[in-house]
């Protein structure tokens, strides 16, 4: 079923982007040698594309254009590209979230072959759950890691020595809310936590419904009610804007992974729940204040063992593209051991991209840069569980989102009341009261 965004989408935007795509960051030069990357401006990202031209490029001859930018604008642009068919890029990062949904609408190329072909890229390296996540229904795969990642809570152990707390390996949201009251104000300028604010279903959105999974509640029961504003997701709705008022980052309703992920580096916040790939940023002393002072726990919960998302940041080709092989050999490059070593020997260990392959957990270089967060990562990954992830059954697969075209749509909307309630522009309540009814129109389409 093709979704009324992606409908609105193909019909508004195909003119704008069919013309900007003979522009400077537009349409591939011909032969093969020049390729257009789509890609978020998240920092693994940033460091692929300072070191592809003295690299691949050098290798292969193949020019590598990169596009990057913020993960909301990305999202945008992306699903423009891809639903219009505008052949503007032929590589974008895209997420597990897309794959399933743009594979039924036969916009992507499937990757599994190049792979399988390519003795060196050892595909069976890759982890299960990137796998099974990167896969359409016919098993096969449709786009390639780049890393994965679940999520955690950071802390700043300076902070809690001084003040005499010992944080939980595995906390509850409790727990982290009395320890944010304790912290905050603990230097000059420091607030107790940063949680996500910036409107979107993959930036607030994504901590949020871990939230909510956690407090028993969720988007739809498994036939298809609406539970936006059900007590449970009320009640962690509530939980999660009244921690980020009382003691999260300044300038909350504009704070998303980046924002958070200067605060925590630059000492602006002594926690930070998020994802688990941001803990290579925050141990890289060229970037980070708090490199080597940084405690690492679970997810906190509530009423589940466990609330860590599962997410992969990934490459994918558009079936648009003209440039197949060398956009393959590009992606197979990016996702190999090759580049992973290539990472850690030039710019150091802890910013490889990891959580994507078993191999890199044995390597003895990373094993000793990651020695604080590589083993809480590779069991958050692997004891996620996309399908079971609250205390009720689901309609769809997914953690963090629901597995449906309608969501992006979906959540950016709630998100941006709920973003409103963190600004104190409205209540949670509103907020909500709003969701349950933009979320029962989606579900008249299910039911």
């Amino acid at each position: 079923m093709r979704s009324t965004r992606y409908a609105l989408i193909a019909g508004a935007a195909a003119t704008a982007l069919l013309t900007t795509a003979c522009s400077g960051a537009g349409g591939s030069s011909g032969g093969g040698k020049s390729i257009n990357v789509l890609m978020v401006g998240n920092p693994q990202m940033e460091d692929i594309a300072k070191l592809t031209k003295d690299t691949f490029t050098k290798d292969t001859g193949i020019k590598v254009n990169f596009t990057v930018l913020p993960e909301n604008e990305l999202r945008d642009k992306v699903t423009q590209d891809i639903a219009t068919q505008a052949g503007q890029y032929d590589v974008a990062t895209i997420g597990a979230y897309e794959v399933p949904i743009w594979t039924k609408n036969g916009w992507l190329h499937e990757l599994g072959s190049y792979a399988d072909k390519d003795a060196s890229f050892d595909k069976a390296d890759l982890l299960k759950p990137m796998v099974q996540s990167l896969s359409g229904s016919d098993g096969k795969l449709y786009a390639l890691p780049f890393y994965g990642e679940s999520s955690f809570l950071m802390y700043n152990k300076d902070v809690m020595k001084a003040k005499g707390i010992t944080v939980p390996e595995r906390p509850t949201w409790q727990q982290i809310a009395d320890i944010a009251a304790k912290v905050d104000g603990a230097e000059p300028g420091m607030r107790g936590i940063c949680l996500r604010g910036l409107a979107g279903w993959g930036e607030l959105g994504a901590p949020l419904t871990s939230v909510v999974n956690t407090f028993g509640g969720t988007w739809f029961t498994k036939d298809w009610k609406a539970q936006v504003n059900s007590p449970a997701f009320k009640k962690a709705t509530n939980f999660y804007v009244d921690l980020v008022r009382k003691h999260g980052e300044a300038g909350a309703p504009q704070a998303g992974f980046t924002e958070c992920l200067n605060a925590m580096s630059q000492k602006k916040v002594a926690m930070w729940y998020d994802a688990t790939s941001a803990a290579g940023s925050l141990e890289d002393p060229k970037s980070s204040k708090i490199a080597g002072h940084v405690g690492y726990a679970y997810a906190p919960t509530v009423e589940t063992k466990s609330s860590g998302w599962l997410w992969a940041w990934a490459w994918a080709m558009p079936k648009t593209t003209k440039n197949a092989d060398a956009a393959s050999k590009f992606m197979l490059w990016a996702s190999s051991k090759k580049y992973e070593k290539l990472v850690g020997d030039k710019l150091g260990w802890s910013r490889v991209p990891a959580g994507k392959r078993a191999s890199t957990y044995e390597i003895p270089q990373y094993q000793k840069a990651a020695a604080s967060f590589g083993d809480i990562t590779l069991k958050s990954i692997e004891g996620a569980d996309p399908a079971n992830p609250g205390i009720q059954p689901r309609p769809t697969v997914g953690i963090q989102y629901v597995a449906i075209p309608e969501f992006q749509d979906l959540g950016t909307k709630v998100t941006q009341e709920i973003s409103a309630a963190i600004a104190g522009r409205t209540s949670v309540d509103k907020a909500l009261n709003d969701g349950q009814k933009l979320a029962e129109n989606v579900a008249k389409n299910y039911r």
